[in-house]
Parts: structure tokens; C-alpha cells; sequence
């Protein structure tokens, strides 16, 4: 992918724990389906720990040597994202540029599926739910939703256009868990068998993900490391 390939540094993270993200939590192996989140996606804030996850992130970005500092910094426009971004660049001693929202990194559509868990999507939908065991959840579409490819379909341009707003920059993209995945996806030019296996393992809230531009291309330096958030922070 040549435009992300350009980049100097590509650092992305997961926006920090959300209200949303304890709610989910919270019905897991229980026989709820819903998930009790009342916010529509777009407006889901950060939990305490959340905001106490994006500082320490901050404070790992401020301590990073200035041949690694990010020079452009994009956020998905969800709220929670936003925040993570802003609480984390509060942390920085040195000039960051603001960061610039890109619809193109918000979080995978769920379509009808929005705010209902496996169980409640099993018993509501089960034609969808068969649709979905056939077809794999890489290509797979929710009714009035995304599938995985979708989201690459977006973030190639996003990415084309990045490279191009930022030749040869260090680009910060704060985001969601599925557009980590789908950024590694498209940087090291995976398989779905691949980024499917890749996606079992949960990313964390405030990980931090890494590529360096080294003999012509990104090359990995770091995939959903959080290390600084135990080393940093009490809550992470």
C-alpha cells in the first residue's frame, strides 16, 4: 500500500476504556441481548479509567525521542476517540498539532445489530445469524451495516490521503479496535486468514501499535502493546 508506505511513522491506538466498553463487559455470559448502552455509537464517552488510560498514553507520547513525535495527528469524530486524542496530546511538552477528525477512521457500522449482544442477535435475526456463520465475519454485512472489507475499502483512501497531506510525516491515528486490525490488514498486506486470526486477541484500550519506515516500506515495530499503561497508570 503505497501511500501508508510513504509515512516516516504510523502510530495508531484504540481510544481508552469507554462507558460502552464496561457496559459490554458487564452482560457477558449472561442471557441479556442488549447491551444496556443508551448513547448512539458516535456519542459514547470515556470512563474514568478511560480518560486515566489516554493520559498515561499521553505521557508515552511525550516521552518519545523528536525523530519519533507525531507531526500529524487524526481521530476518529466519536466522542470517546476525540477525547482519547485530546486528553493524550494535553500530556505532550513539546508543539502538537491539533487533531483533525476523518469520518473515515469511526468504528465499524453494526447496522441493526447496534446495541444488541451474540445471544440477542442469534435470537432476533437467526437468518442473518446463519448468513453470518456461512459467510465469515470478514465478509459478511449486517443489514444496514459494514462488513471488515468495507472498512478497508475506506481506509485506503484515507490512507491515500494522509500520505498525501503529510509526505514523509509521523502520522498519530487515534481510532477504534477494528480500524487497528484493518490498518495492520492493509500495511503488511494480509490475508483474511490472517487478519481473522490476528483479530482474535483483543485490542486494548490505549495499546499502542507501531510501523517505521525502513527499505521502502512500513516495517512493524509494535502491534497492541500496552506496557505503558501497566508501568504508568494504576487503572490500566
Amino acid at each position: 500500500m503505497a501511500g501508508v508506505n510513504a509515512l516516516q511513522w504510523l502510530i495508531l491506538t484504540r481510544h481508552g476504556e469507554s462507558t460502552g466498553n464496561v457496559r459490554y463487559r458487564a452482560v457477558q455470559g449472561t442471557d441479556a441481548e442488549e447491551t444496556g448502552i443508551v448513547e448512539r455509537d458516535a456519542d459514547i464517552p470515556l470512563s474514568e479509567a478511560g480518560r486515566e488510560q489516554a493520559a498515561t498514553f499521553g505521557r508515552w507520547l511525550a516521552a518519545l525521542p523528536p525523530g519519533e513525535r507525531p507531526t500529524t495527528v487524526v481521530a476518529s469524530p466519536y466522542l470517546r476517540a476525540l477525547d482519547t486524542a485530546r486528553i493524550a496530546l494535553a500530556q505532550a511538552p513539546y508543539t502538537v498539532p491539533e487533531p483533525r477528525a476523518d469520518e473515515r477512521l469511526r468504528d465499524r457500522d453494526q447496522g441493526a445489530f447496534e446495541g444488541l449482544t451474540p445471544l440477542g442477535i442469534r435470537r432476533r435475526f437467526p437468518a442473518e445469524a446463519e448468513r453470518l456463520r456461512r459467510l465469515g465475519k470478514f465478509y459478511y454485512r449486517p443489514p444496514g451495516g459494514e462488513s471488515w472489507t468495507d472498512l478497508a475499502l475506506r481506509l485506503r483512501g484515507f490512507y491515500r490521503d494522509l500520505e498525501a497531506a503529510a509526505p514523509g510525516g509521523r502520522a498519530l491515528v487515534v481510532a477504534h479496535d477494528a480500524i487497528v486490525v484493518m490498518t495492520r490488514y492493509l500495511v503488511e498486506d494480509l490475508s483474511e486468514r490472517e487478519v481473522l486470526e490476528i483479530e482474535k486477541v483483543p485490542v486494548g484500550n490505549a495499546s499502542v501499535t507501531r510501523w517505521r519506515h525502513a527499505d521502502g516500506g512500513l516495517r512493524a515495530v509494535s502491534y497492541n502493546d500496552s506496557a505503558h499503561l501497566a508501568a504508568g497508570s494504576p487503572t490500566g
